[in-house]
């Protein structure tokens, strides 16, 4: 391991395009009361059947070790088979361990995040196959644009992580491409980011990269804290995949994040009920992270929440509605119950950036909100149900989150906001547009949308009107333009780059995958 000495702080934090007015950097604190659907003795029914389905019908574990450590903890093992049966004791023995808070360590630490009850981040789309904007169309993922989704993801103050690949860069070889687009995303970003639990040597790799980008000389000194964080998606209904396992459990031997998500789609994969898929999403989250706690007792893990429901005509998922509204929610108070942290998610299933595709996210944000999650997945640019990043979507959805950030900061109410001495100066018809109390007020008194044209409708159509979806997409191009690169320490960033030399010389990836 390379030694290092004379350690430099990130100066340039990147907190604003210069072309784009946007709130300062800040974690989201919501003030507000979680919105809670169920009362709980609906919660207890739940939790109960939750542990009822691990004691009696059990949890596929497909990995030989992580089946002998539950056999160990006191768990029955069906012999012959990868049938693992849980008792709520064991479950609730191990969970005690689990921290109730975390924080997530950036290189920059201005960007550090606080997953504690009320903090909100929200994070950018991750995992798509395709990329799309208005000028070149829908196309398969690359590097080019997964770069740029990078850059923009790193200009824009209301994304506050790399939730995972923006865009699956498919012009990379399979084997290495965890290495270029690890580095990518600790080269061209400072903030929090994500890496795929595909079995112990990528995240192995995508440790190795991280210590590097934050300077630590050994892995005592990089397990001191959580650096990095990844998804468990569970292969509902009731299995744990084994190459998923060996991800995870490295992750959580080295004291980083790893966040149980189901995949929970009522009718698909769960009951077509909301309470019986909530009921499997509960039981499948308490297996995986009881798993790490006794892999690593106290080692952080989160509990997500993904449940939606499908169209029953075609099987496709549908987002952004009424149920998925009511699941998102539930699943902040069952994470609650458990006391660990709550990943939720903004999706949408429009196949273009429109209306649908815009009241969708906005209930999948409100949602996700008011259910008091910690961790918004897919916060900006999901499209198509997740088949798709856009260019456009992620600007209008950093709008709406923006609008969201100020919504969740309560108005001042004093002797000076009250205004009545300015009600006095002004008295009965008259108006406000030039007291002193509205021109002391005047820069900062709104919110000033981004997208936003409030002309008149003769001046909108004489000037040329755009759409939402085109003032996007002006708006992503000019932040490009003014990307800068964030700092990192020369001597750092020359030995990621060797590293991940070393490492796709030698192929990569070892084995099946």
């Amino acid at each position: 391991m390379m030694q290092r000495s004379g350690r430099k702080r990130n100066k340039r934090s990147n907190d604003s395009a210069s072309s784009l007015k946007q709130l300062p950097w800040s974690q989201v604190q919501n003030p507000y009361k979680p919105f809670e659907i169920l009362h709980e003795g609906q919660i207890d029914a739940i939790c109960d059947t939750a542990y009822r389905i691990l004691e009696e019908v059990g949890m596929d574990i497909l990995h030989a070790e992580a089946k002998e450590i539950f056999r160990k903890a006191g768990a029955r093992v069906e012999s012959g088979s990868d049938r693992v049966f849980i008792d709520r004791g064991l479950i609730k023995d191990a969970m005690a361990h689990a921290p109730s808070t975390i924080t997530l360590h950036s290189r920059n630490p201005s960007h550090n995040l606080d997953l504690s009850p009320g903090k909100i981040s929200f994070g950018s789309v991750a995992s798509a196959p395709n990329v799309s904007d208005i000028e070149r169309g829908r196309r398969p993922g690359n590097q080019e644009d997964y770069r740029n989704l990078l850059k923009l993801c790193q200009s824009l103050n209301t994304i506050h992580f790399i939730a995972g690949y923006p865009v699956e860069p498919v012009d990379i070889a399979p084997r290495t491409r965890h290495l270029e687009c690890v580095a990518d995303m600790a080269i061209l970003t400072d903030k929090v980011y994500h890496a795929y639990s595909l079995g112990k040597e990528r995240i192995t790799d995508a440790l190795e990269i991280t210590r590097i980008a934050h300077g630590c000389e050994s892995w005592s000194e990089f397990k001191e804290k959580t650096r990095l964080f990844t998804i468990i998606n569970t292969s509902s209904p009731l299995r744990l995949d084994g190459v998923m396992i060996e991800g995870a459990m490295e992750m959580a031997r080295h004291n980083q994040l790893c966040i149980i998500t189901p995949f929970t789609l009522s009718g698909a994969m769960a009951p077509i009920t909301v309470a019986g898929a909530l009921a499997q999403q509960h039981a499948e989250a308490l297996a995986g992270m009881t798993l790490l706690q006794l892999v690593s007792p106290g080692c952080p893990v989160a509990y997500g929440g993904f449940t939606s429901n499908v169209d029953m005509k075609s099987g496709s998922p549908a987002f952004g509605t009424p149920e998925n509204a009511q699941a998102a929610m539930i699943g902040g108070q069952l994470a609650r119950r458990v006391g660990v942290p709550y990943r939720s998610s903004n999706a949408n299933a429009s196949n273009c950036v429109d209306a649908q595709a815009t009241y969708e996210s906005q209930m999948s944000i409100w949602s996700a909100v008011m259910g008091q999650a910690n961790m918004i997945m897919h916060g900006a640019g999901w499209l198509e149900g997740g088949l798709c990043a856009s260019f456009e979507k992620l600007i209008i959805d950093a709008e709406m989150l923006q609008m969201m950030t100020k919504f969740l900061q309560p108005p001042e109410v004093s002797e000076g906001s009250l205004g009545l001495e300015a009600i006095k100066d002004v008295g009965p018809g008259g108006h406000f547009f030039g007291t002193a109390h509205t021109l002391e007020r005047y820069e900062t008194a709104f919110y000033a949308p981004i997208l936003s044209d409030w002309s008149n409708f003769e001046s909108w159509e004489e000037n040329g009107s755009k759409t939402a979806t085109e003032r996007a997409h002006l708006i992503y191009k000019n932040i490009l333009n003014d990307y800068q690169q964030p700092e990192l320490n020369s001597s750092w960033k020359e030995e990621i780059d060797d590293f991940v030399a070393r490492r796709t010389s030698e192929g990569g990836v070892t084995g099946d995958f």
